[in-house]
C-alpha cells in the first residue's frame, strides 16, 4: 500500500472511531441477512430514514414500528393505519406519521403482490444491474431515490454485485473528512464487508457537518 492510501486508511479508521462502527440497520436492531424479514426491515428503515427527519428519530420509529409486531410486509398490511400512526409516533416519527402511515401499507402491498413480500426476488429481476435495483426500490411508495440509496448503501453487505455503493451523500462526507471522493478509491481502504459501515459513517460526518455549518 503506498504512503498516501496508507494515510488515508489510517484517517478512515479515525472516522470510524469517531462516529461510530454501527450501521444504521444496526441501530435499529436489524440484524441484516439475505433473508425475506430482515430485507424487509431494512427498506421500512431506509423509507423512514429518507425524510426531513433526524436519523435518530427515524432508526427509533422502525425499531417501534418492528415491537409493534410489523416485522414483514404481511403484518404491515395487516396492521390498522392507527396502529401504524401509534407506532411510529412513540417513535417519536409525528412530523410525517399519517402520510407515512399510509405509504407503508402501499408499500407492504406492492411488494406482496410484485414479489411475493420477498426482496430477494427483487434483485433476482434486477440481475446484477444497480440502476435497475434502484429504479425497482423508488417504486415503492415513500421511498424515492434518497430511500434508493440508503438501503443500497446498507444492504452492499449482504448483496456483492451492489458494493461499492458510496452515493453523493457519502462521497459528501468523504469530501468534507479529506479523503478520497471516489468510491473505488474508498472501497480500496477498508475490507468488503466493512463497505456498509464506512457508508454510514460518510453520510454521519457529513449530517454532523452540515448541523454545524447550519
Amino acid at each position: 500500500m503506498a504512503r498516501s492510501d496508507t494515510a488515508a486508511a489510517e484517517h478512515v479508521r479515525e472516522l470510524l472511531a469517531e462516529q461510530g462502527r454501527e450501521t444504521y440497520a444496526e441501530q435499529a436492531g436489524i440484524r441484516l441477512k439475505d433473508t425475506p424479514q430482515p430485507l424487509y426491515q431494512l427498506l421500512v428503515l431506509a423509507h423512514l430514514l429518507s425524510a426531513r427527519i433526524r436519523a435518530e428519530t427515524a432508526v427509533a420509529a422502525a425499531a417501534a414500528l418492528f415491537d409493534a409486531g410489523m416485522r414483514n410486509p404481511r403484518a404491515m398490511r395487516e396492521a390498522s393505519w392507527q396502529q401504524r400512526v401509534d407506532a411510529l409516533g412513540k417513535g417519536g416519527y409525528r412530523r410525517y406519521d399519517e402520510r407515512t402511515a399510509t405509504q407503508l401499507g402501499e408499500e407492504a402491498e406492492l411488494l406482496l403482490e410484485k414479489y411475493g413480500g420477498d426482496l430477494r426476488r427483487m434483485r433476482k429481476a434486477a440481475d446484477g444491474d444497480v440502476e435497475a435495483l434502484r429504479s425497482a426500490l423508488r417504486e415503492m411508495p415513500g421511498v424515492g431515490p434518497a430511500g434508493a440509496d440508503i438501503f443500497l448503501r446498507e444492504v452492499q453487505g449482504v448483496w456483492p454485485e451492489v458494493a461499492p455503493y458510496l452515493d453523493a451523500r457519502a462521497l459528501k462526507g468523504a469530501r468534507r473528512a479529506h479523503l478520497p471522493s471516489d468510491a473505488d478509491t474508498l472501497a480500496d481502504l477498508v475490507p468488503r464487508k466493512e463497505l456498509p459501515h464506512l457508508a454510514a459513517a460518510l453520510v454521519r460526518a457529513s449530517l454532523a457537518r452540515s448541523a454545524r455549518s447550519g
